[in-house]
């Protein structure tokens, strides 16, 4: 088979199906900054995207699985993991990706659904599968970091990415006060010297 033969098989996964997923994700997002997570509907995300609502039930199933998909699409693109070399700058740029999604509406809406989810239970069960997913793709910087030797072999992955991210969350969420350009860095040398210091 050449290679022109084989082109079109190659094309057929970003076809109709990749431009639906697309066009419902980004209506999904949209109306989660516009109206917020208790008033979306998939009604109202397939009558933005152009698609029939039993072709979104088709794909996600359920309302939380769909607003799940779109805040994993959503942060995946707006917060992705570095690779730098270093586990510092890979816990600053990390963090300066973070902020700077906090302060777009996109990602302050995001940050207003996790404290609405617990008065929902499926919503509250896809925010958790949110953070996990999130926090396992950013746990490798903590794995490279220990195959590095910056790191001890027993570093909480989690907890320190966590401590890394909630106060710019808090910041942002509950002070309603801008993260100052140099809070990343000092979050980072925060987190290591807690890591460090333990032995």
């Amino acid at each position: 088979m050449t290679e022109q033969e084989a082109e079109p098989i190659r094309r057929r996964p970003g076809g109709r199906a990749a431009r639906v997923r697309q066009a419902v994700l980004a209506a999904a997002m949209e109306l989660l900054t516009e109206e917020g997570i208790a008033r979306l509907s998939i009604a109202e995300v397939a009558a933005r995207a152009g698609v029939n609502e039993t072709t979104v039930y088709r794909r996600w199933g359920s309302r939380e699985k769909l607003v799940l998909d779109a805040m994993l699409a959503g942060s995946d693109e707006g917060i992705p993991v570095p690779d730098t070399g270093s586990v510092r700058t890979d816990l600053a740029a990390f963090a300066h990706a973070l902020a700077e999604y906090l302060a777009t509406p996109t990602g302050r809406s995001v940050a207003r659904a996790a404290s609405l989810s617990a008065d929902d239970p499926d919503l509250a069960e896809a925010w958790r599968d949110f953070w996990k997913s999130r926090l396992d793709q950013a746990g490798v910087i903590i794995s490279r970091a220990v195959e590095r030797g910056e790191l001890p072999a027993d570093t909480d992955a989690a907890l320190a990415l966590e401590l890394l991210c909630s106060p710019l969350q808090t910041r942002s969420l509950l002070g309603h006060r801008p993260i100052e350009p140099e809070l990343p860095e000092r979050l980072a040398d925060l987190v290591l010297d807690g890591l460090s210091g333990r032995n």
